[in-house]
This record gives C-alpha cells, structure tokens and sequence, in this order.
C-alpha cells in the first residue's frame, strides 16, 4: 500500500487545534483564565521554537480532561469543532487529501495533538487512521496522564514504526505533508517528504534536501 502522511496543526488546518482548545477552555470560563491563557501561550511559543518539554505540557494539557466527565467533554468538543475548527480547515487541504484517496492511497493524519481534540477532525476529512497522543482512561474517565510514546518528534517514527509493524505496512512510495520543523525526523524516512507553508527552520532544511515546498493557504 502507498501510504499518504499528514500533519495537522498548521498543515491541513490554518491554525494549531491544541492551542485552540486551550484558547476555547479560557473563553467558556472552563479553566483559570489569564494563568491558564499565558501558560499555553508559553508553551506554543517553545513548540515553535523547538525547545518544548512534551511531558510538562501534558501534564497541563491533559489535567481539564482529567477534571470533567465524559459527557461534558464531548459536549465542549463538539461546540469546539463547530466554532473554533471548521472555519480553519483549509480548501486546498481537502483537495490534497481527496487527491490521494482517489489514488487508492492509505490516509493517516499523525499529530502530537491529543486523541480527544483531533478524532473528529481526522474523521471530518474522511481519514481512517490517527496517529495522536493518547490519553489515559481508567473505568471511562481521563486520567490527566499519557499514555505510551507520546506523538511527537523522534515520537512520531516511533509510533509510526509500530503501526506499519502492526499493518504489515511499509513506507514504500509514502508520503508526508508537514509545517513543522519538529516532523523532521519522520520526513526523513518517507519517500516524498512535502513541506506545507512551512516555518523558516523547515524551510531552510528542505531547501538544502531539495524536499517540494507547497502552499495550501495561497
């Protein structure tokens, strides 16, 4: 099987869903408002730059999960998709992906953003597998904490790896779509490495690897 990658955040969407949902939980009064608004600020600043503690800003991200029933969280979600997702995903993103679905391909969206946030984005495109970071649930009911190998960084080929061991897949004639600087590591190992409006550090490598460099926003 031909296997067709893609990044989220800032990839197929206009925006990051993980900051977003904290962004929502502020604004519904859900959470500590300023304390809580500048912490995940702070921590999409060191995703950007490289330099986030994945585990530290689990731990925040995860805890409002941990704090809520089942039932309200859905709720909340499904008042986020409406507001604060479909507005933001791209065009010329569906396009991509129905481009690769008509070539018989594989899709997977692979995302350090966690389960609960990007199941229904991955299933509003259509896409069938979702690689994200998993939280833990005990007797129906998050945890606050993570669970395996979180989907970020040297993370991602690590889940990745696993998959295709599960599948009996391989990377032969793959593909992966990403923004990030932090998705390296896995545009390395694919075969048609694609960077999407990327950030300059991305830019700058794939200027130097000779990786296609593509817009969905213009």
């Amino acid at each position: 099987m031909s296997l067709s990658i893609f990044d989220l955040d800032n990839t197929l969407l206009n925006g990051d869903s993980d900051y977003l949902w904290g962004q929502f939980l502020v604004e519904q009064g859900i959470v500590d408002g300023p304390t809580y608004e500048k912490k995940n600020q702070d921590f999409y600043d060191q995703y950007k730059q490289g330099t986030l503690d994945i585990f530290e800003f689990l731990q925040f991200s995860l805890k409002p999960l941990s704090e809520n029933s089942l039932e309200t969280l859905n709720s909340w979600r499904e008042q986020f998709m409406q507001e604060k997702i479909l507005p933001i995903i791209l065009d010329k993103a569906r396009q991509l992906v129905d481009e690769h679905r008509q070539k018989g391909n594989t899709l997977m969206i692979i995302t350090a953003t966690n389960r609960f946030v990007t199941q229904p984005i991955a299933e509003n495109f259509g896409i069938p597998y979702l690689l994200a970071t998993e939280p833990e649930m005990s007797q129906g009911q998050y945890t606050g904490m993570v669970q395996g190998t979180p989907c970020f960084q040297d993370g991602k080929v690590t889940r990745l790896q696993q998959w295709l061991t599960d599948n009996s897949g391989t990377l032969d004639d793959s593909w992966f779509y990403s923004d990030s600087h932090n998705d390296i590591p896995l545009l390395e190992i694919v075969t048609h490495p694609v960077a999407v409006d990327p950030d300059e550090s991305l830019r700058q490598h794939a200027d130097v690897k000779q990786w296609d460099i593509i817009s969905l926003r213009t």
